[in-house]
């Protein structure tokens, strides 16, 4: 799929109703764009005057692109150009399509899904400065994607290698593997009443268990050779571990960040304390609860490269 039909399929698609906040200039609106296996994605694109850099927002597995539209506004109204979240093939608002055939896998979410909507942002203001924001999965996805030098900086928060010894949360290996796993062979996509989040595609689902597995996460699957991209990441990144999170551990962060070896990786760890004594935990950074303490400093990393000064280095707790 050209670039050219990614815009003209992001032009024809945006909402015809554009919802502008009081007192502001800012908009936002749906869109659809296509990945270039012909996958139709949904987004929310929030749009502003600001000449700072695009934020492409991608999400952890199983969560819908809806925990991050309060960011996407405040990056938005912080200066930034524009903001795009959107869902992953098979999740969310980019479901399956009728008639589509072919296997949903994990790896497709980074070597096609992320390239799309990077694509789709591209539309708004092309060659304008990008950065990437990347929870859990959607840090993982950078090296895959094939293209980390359209990013000037990436933010990552609870990314970390999925090998299940390496989390504190000793059950959630026999709960992926004993339970998860069976039942993605019995649903095409996987029920929200088995904690797994959001539903997502029992294919997916496969894959990530096979992973967490092995000791070296994805980069011991041979069927993935995308993963020597992560040499070519050259990228800035500010990677975020919470004190809190029982799967981000230390060991768990640093499992995956060593991948990035070519890349300046800044590791800052945060703690409830830092955000007014409240559970942050796995997916808690991008919640509302948290505009005013812990989202103003990483807004500014990305925007404009300041230096966060909240939390410690990992150095500071080696």
């Amino acid at each position: 799929m050209s670039d050219e039909a990614t815009i003209s399929s992001r032009n024809a698609a945006r909402s015809a109703v554009s919802a502008h906040a009081p007192g502001s200039d800012m908009s936002r609106c749906d869109l659809s764009f296509l990945a270039d296996d012909g996958f139709p994605l949904k987004g929310t694109l929030f749009e502003g005057s600001g000449t700072r850099p695009l934020v492409l927002i991608s999400s952890a597995t199983a969560v819908p692109r809806g925990l991050y539209a309060g960011f996407a506004e405040a990056v938005v109204r912080a200066g930034a150009r524009a903001a795009l979240i959107y869902d992953y093939r098979g999740t969310g608002g980019s479901p399956r399509p009728a008639g589509w055939k072919k296997r949903i896998g994990m790896k497709d979410w980074a070597l096609l899904d992320l390239p799309a909507a990077a694509r789709a942002l591209d539309a708004v203001s092309p060659d304008h400065p990008m950065v990437g924001v990347g929870q859990s999965y959607g840090g993982q996805a950078l090296g895959l994607s094939g293209i980390p030098g359209r990013f000037l900086r990436y933010g990552m928060v609870a990314t970390m290698s999925g090998y299940w010894r390496g989390l504190d949360d000793r059950l959630a290996g026999p709960r992926m593997f004993l339970v998860g796993v069976p039942a993605s062979l019995l649903f095409r996509d996987m029920p929200r009443r088995l904690g797994v989040g959001e539903p997502i595609p029992g294919s997916v689902f496969r894959d990530w268990a096979r992973w967490c597995r092995m000791p070296d996460y994805f980069f011991d699957d041979p069927s993935l050779p995308e993963t020597a991209r992560y040499r070519d990441v050259r990228t800035p990144i500010l990677a975020i571990g919470l004190t809190d999170d029982p799967w981000g551990t230390r060991r768990a962060v640093r499992a995956l960040m060593r991948h990035y070896e070519n890349a300046h990786v800044e590791e800052r760890w945060l703690s409830p304390s830092d955000g007014g004594g409240q559970k942050i935990g796995h997916l808690g950074f991008f919640r509302s609860r948290f505009a005013e303490t812990l989202w103003p400093q990483f807004a500014a990393w990305l925007l404009d490269g300041t230096p966060m000064t909240i939390g410690t280095t990992s150095d500071a707790q080696a």
